[in-house]
């Protein structure tokens, strides 16, 4: 039988790596579960709907790994966790791959096989396993709500006997997953939403969603995409076009959410101060890439503040984790689908094909080294 350990995740971390209802699951594939005691509780996920679920509670982190081959994770193994984890354990979590790299290495010494979740690849048999599709989501979603908040005005357009209400003009820059929501959440609150990015596939996307595509097209334009469907870094020429574009739109916008990453590199810098100080007073930025330095220069991560032209910057850190009890829902049910690919259902036994693509694409970190491509290459 295969001992599951889910350990309590730092205080930034409101999220958990297990719900009761994948507890449920994963003993019906024959695991034994074990969870620390409160590790949920921020999720609203009690004890003890873990353990009517068939799950034990642990009194701590090193009792819930005793004997454990498989470690459910959210963010990166604590140094407690590291020290109790039994020689050759299955480390399931987003390790943050282009993160500390000391820390990593520590990790990878262990000698535990590192599955890091945002390696993911992005193929249809893995899209239930998705973790980065599922958290930005939620992202997306969240973004568009805080924008509302903090702008202090309505976002639709109102006729009343009064007068009208203008409907708020909210600009979407990168149409990921989190940029799709936003755009979709913009416009159920009534917003004329416009969206940029330099992937010519999303140029139908925005369109479907009922919103105006902003982008600079090109040569260059068309040929900015990954295979794996990821934008390509752009030239100084194409930035510089783009850039002076989406400079004259910003100005007439009232909410700017932000949303564009490149793997393993800082955040692109897509609004610069002198836009920032072309846009009306209380307009609304909300940066999503501000845990990798942010997409607009003058993004504070964790912070809000307000300019000297009053215009609103938020820089979020974790926003899935503002709303924990659904990121922590979807994220188990992703581990779920992925830790199903290591268990032997009929005799209940951990058994990993090392060349399932997915597993391939995952592992980070076995037999005491790293071992991912995207690490070794980076080190040479």
């Amino acid at each position: 039988m295969v001992t599951i350990a889910v350990t309590a995740e730092p205080e930034n971390e409101p999220r958990v790596a297990v719900s009761p209802d994948t507890v449920k699951k994963l003993v019906g594939l024959g695991c034994t579960v074990r969870i620390e005691a409160g590790a949920g509780l921020r999720s609203r996920f009690a004890d003890e709907a873990y353990a009517a679920q068939g799950a034990e509670i642990a009194a701590n982190g090193a009792a819930a790994l005793q004997g454990a081959e498989i470690l459910f994770r959210v963010r990166r193994p604590s140094n407690e966790d590291i020290a109790a984890l039994a020689p050759g354990a299955v480390v399931v979590a987003m390790l943050d791959p282009f993160g500390d790299r000391g820390e990593l290495d520590a990790l990878a010494a262990t000698k535990a096989k590192l599955f890091t979740m945002e390696f993911m690849p992005r193929t249809t048999r893995a899209q239930s396993m998705d973790v980065l599709s599922s958290q930005a989501n939620l992202a997306g979603y969240k973004a568009v709500v805080d924008a509302a908040s903090e702008f202090g005005a309505a976002f639709p357009m109102m006729m009343t006997p009064a007068g009208t209400v203008p409907a708020a003009k909210t600009f979407i820059m990168g149409v990921g997953v989190a940029g799709l929501q936003a755009i979709a959440t913009a416009r159920r609150l009534g917003a004329i939403v416009t969206a940029t990015d330099v992937r010519p596939a999303t140029k139908e996307q925005v369109q479907s969603l009922g919103a105006k595509f902003v982008a600079v097209e090109d040569e260059e334009f068309k040929q900015a995409q990954t295979a794996g469907g990821y934008a390509k870094e752009m030239s100084a020429e194409y930035n510089a076009k783009q850039a002076e574009l989406v400079a004259k739109h910003v100005t007439t916008q009232d909410i700017v959410i932000t949303t564009a990453l490149i793997p393993g590199r800082p955040a692109p810098k897509l609004i610069s101060a002198d836009m920032v100080a072309s846009m009306k007073p209380g307009a609304v930025i909300i940066d999503l890439a501000a845990e990798r330095g942010g997409n607009c220069e003058l993004t504070k991560p964790g912070e809000t503040f307000v300019t000297d032209n009053g215009v609103t910057i938020v820089g979020p850190i974790n926003y899935a984790g503002t709303v924990p009890v659904n990121a922590s829902s979807l994220y188990a049910r992703n581990l779920l689908s992925f830790i199903g690919l290591m268990i032997d259902k009929e005799e209940g036994k951990l058994e990993i094909n090392w060349d399932d693509d997915i597993i391939q694409g995952t592992l980070l970190a076995k037999d005491g080294a790293l071992v991912h491509p995207n690490l070794t290459q980076q080190a040479a």
